[in-house]
């Protein structure tokens, strides 16, 4: 019985003395070791609609960099410190359109501007000549519509729109007749609205083959309808370039903004993970050949920077630095002040692995985070 009793007192003190869980925790480090990851994430309609935006987008970007954090909590609650987001969202962005008559100038109004008898205009600041003597007292949201004509070296008549926004006169550039004839019509207007829609998107196209657009661009023009009677009326359209074509702007942009997540929540980022190349050891490489003549050597041959500090290869972080420096001026030579940058780069430590440092653009130079 006495053996027995000394028994349990072991035993019990073996389950109050120590929590072999706690070992298990302590060796896996679960605190330090946040999962990481990347993402590229568009909002979805039920994100939207999960952030109480009805409307299925954001009213600014300031409301977007607001709400985005808690959804990314939501959507990878187990991601933390050093993990990015690229999230791309809409937000409410109103390009303001018109209509108007056209007004077709007499010779009497091209030559009171230019003081000539040719009936036309020769310069470009002649039809604003013509805006700020006829409507002096324009005000903002005022339009019209102009048909003119339009010397250089051959005449030519022209149908442009003119919006009066923050105190002047904004251009709407109009199809010209070669351009209508272009897309079938046989005066230089449409019948339809429809119709309109239809082909705008494709003669954008030719329009800006010499001046190719990027994703994302909104352009602003403007076309005619024949309303019946002799009269034609001017409407003006935006337009958005999806990276192949064009279509119809719905008063909506997309923006895309990279998110990270700094251990507690996730915070509007500028980071960009980048691994260093082959071509990018070789720039490094040349570029220091006659300052670290063995290191530069080292890394060029092998494709990895010597980290042992008892190495005559040996790459401190200062040099890396320097390194650093020159590679993102080269690789960035635009990048803004505070833009930061996560570099991963091959090492060799006794055995070939990687590496990470942390940087950002300070007063034109990069410096470690």
């Amino acid at each position: 019985m006495k053996n027995i009793f000394y028994y349990l007192l072991i035993f019990g003190a073996f389950f109050t003395g120590c929590n072999p869980m706690d070992d298990v925790y302590e060796d896996l480090n679960l605190e330090s070791k946040p999962v990481v990851g990347d993402v590229v994430y568009t909002l979805s309609d039920d994100d939207y609609e999960a952030l109480d935006k009805t409307y299925g987008n954001f009213n600014s970007e300031d409301e977007a960099k607001e709400l985005i954090p808690d959804l990314l909590t939501d959507v990878y609650p187990v991601w933390g410190e050093g993990s990015t987001a690229l999230v791309t969202f809409k937000v409410y962005n109103r390009i303001d359109t018109y209509e108007a008559d056209v007004y077709e100038l007499s010779d009497e109004e091209h030559n009171a501007i230019t003081g000539n008898t040719y009936g036309n205009f020769d310069r470009t600041s002649h039809v604003y000549q013509y805006l700020e003597a006829t409507y002096p007292n324009a005000e903002d949201g005022d339009f019209v519509s102009l048909r003119y004509r339009y010397y250089s070296g051959v005449e030519t008549t022209l149908t442009d729109g003119f919006a009066y926004e923050d105190g002047e006169w904004v251009k709407f550039t109009g199809f010209t007749e070669d351009q209508y004839e272009a897309m079938g019509e046989g005066f230089p207007n449409f019948s339809s609205e429809d119709e309109a829609n239809q082909k705008i998107p494709i003669a954008l196209l030719d329009v800006y083959k010499f001046d190719p657009r990027s994703e994302g661009d909104i352009v602003l023009s403007m076309y005619e309808l024949y309303m019946g009677g002799g009269v034609t009326r001017s409407f003006t359209a935006a337009y958005v370039f999806d990276g192949m074509s064009f279509e119809p702007y719905d008063n909506e942009m997309n923006v895309t903004i990279q998110f990270g997540h700094d251990g507690s929540t996730w915070v509007p980022d500028n980071t960009i993970k980048y691994t260093l190349t082959g071509s990018d050891v070789t720039l490094i490489s040349n570029s220091f050949i006659d300052i670290y003549p063995g290191p530069a050597d080292n890394v060029g041959y092998f494709g990895s920077f010597d980290r042992r500090d008892s190495s005559s290869n040996y790459w401190s972080d200062a040099m890396l630095l320097e390194a650093f420096n020159v590679l993102l001026d080269e690789m960035d030579p635009l990048a803004e002040e505070g833009q930061k940058y996560v570099l991963t780069y091959v090492i060799y430590n006794g055995s070939t692995t990687n590496e990470t440092k942390s940087v950002i653009k300070t007063e034109g130079v990069w410096e470690y985070q």
